[in-house]
């Protein structure tokens, strides 16, 4: 594993892809790897976020960065982006798979359109980006930076296509390691506890609505995303195979890892927020 990743420029220079960049853990990413001296290339749908913070990187940091308008759902806009990534600034040295959205429904509830929308941005999102990124990563030696959950550990009630999305990012993702075992290329999965982001306030509910308003959660503080995107960077920077920052206490851990039925019925419930509706 070359030496430099571990050095405090690892980053210098550097191409970083970042899906849904312009708020939340993504937008904290793409501050903390251009302080690194990184160039970001960030994809979000909102062109006026765009705009601005390629603006605030230019005239606060110095930073040159590339915004570009996309929905990684789609996978041929995926690859156009990417190609214009690589046409600027001639690869991509880190993807850092962010972008995601979540639901807040009872299973018997939530229409298959929800299904279809999380796993379309949370999973295919992802393995768009990867597919299009990857021949970039693999000529330069760079890395993956895959934003799972706490709930890739412990499922919250309500929430069953996100917490089956983020399943199946694990999936992929760990097969994929082995596959670029030697290469040089490596893949960081990083799973967060709550954070005090857009992604829970904006929830869909059952029929694909959004509702507007955040879920109560008891028994776990809410972390900011720049405290999230600092313990990211830096396990990136290690590059470390797994991350789980969950803010959830070591008791709450230790009981999901050991007595999960006494979990479930303990803690899950308190951690999902009120049943929706209620």
């Amino acid at each position: 594993m070359p030496s430099k990743w571990f050095s405090s420029s690892a980053y210098r220079h550097k191409v970083v892809l970042v899906s849904g960049g312009c708020s939340g853990i993504g937008r904290a990413l793409v501050l903390r790897f251009a302080q690194a001296g990184a160039h970001p290339v960030i994809l979000d749908l909102d062109q006026a976020a765009l705009d601005a913070l390629v603006q605030h990187l230019r005239e606060h940091l110095n930073v040159e960065a590339l915004g570009l308008r996309c929905d990684i759902a789609d996978a041929e806009a995926v690859q156009r982006s990417v190609a214009l990534a690589i046409e600027r600034f001639g690869g991509i040295d880190v993807l850092v798979n962010n972008a995601g959205i979540t639901h807040r429904s009872l299973f018997i509830e939530t229409e298959l359109t929800v299904f279809r929308r999380v796993m379309a941005v949370n999973f295919y999102g992802a393995l768009h980006c990867t597919q299009a990124a990857l021949p970039s990563l693999l000529a330069r030696h760079g890395q993956i930076v895959v934003l799972s959950s706490l709930t890739g550990f412990a499922p919250l009630l309500y929430r069953s296509a996100y917490n089956a999305s983020k399943h199946a990012l694990h999936g992929l993702f760990d097969t994929l390691r082995m596959e670029l075992e030697g290469t040089g290329t490596a893949i960081t999965l990083a799973c967060p506890g709550f954070t005090a982001t857009d992604l829970r306030r904006n929830a869909l509910v059952g029929d694909g609505s959004v509702i507007r308003q955040p879920a109560v959660v008891l028994g776990a503080e809410v972390a900011s995303p720049r405290d999230v995107a600092e313990a990211i960077y830096q396990g990136a920077r290690r590059r470390r195979r797994l991350l789980v920052l969950s803010n959830v206490n070591w008791r709450a851990r230790v009981l999901a890892r050991f007595f999960p039925r006494l979990f479930e019925k303990l803690l899950v419930p308190k951690m999902s927020g009120l049943r929706p509706g209620h």
